[in-house]
């Protein structure tokens, strides 16, 4: 199967973000984020696992009390129930994969 970009709807999240749901199954979910330089994904929590790939841009991520910032290429691993947030340093996209996919993102 294949999911097309220009296919998937941007749906505002956080002031200056935008997420497109790319593709997903039951078990999983990938989503594009976008984000403005400034912008926050606000700290939260959910019981799914998820794995971020910064495809573009900077940013300093915070999972649950440990701080890192991480630039293209990088990668970050949020377990289940961590409190996570993120700050875009620069403008730029993650690719996040969330286990299993995120049915509140559908509704």
């Amino acid at each position: 199967m294949v999911g097309y970009r220009k296919d998937a709807v941007p749906t505002p999240c956080e002031p200056g973000v935008t997420r497109r749901i790319l593709s997903y199954c039951d078990e999983m979910m990938m989503c594009e984020i976008t984000f403005e330089k400034g912008a926050r994904g606000n700290l939260h929590a959910h019981p799914h696992i998820q794995m971020s790939y910064v495809g573009d841009g900077k940013f300093e991520f915070t999972v649950d009390d440990e701080v890192k910032i991480v630039e293209k290429g990088d990668s970050v691993l949020i377990p289940s129930g961590a409190k996570h947030g993120v700050l875009c340093l620069e403008a730029g996209i993650l690719v996040d994969v969330f286990n299993p996919k995120r049915d509140d993102f559908l509704n």
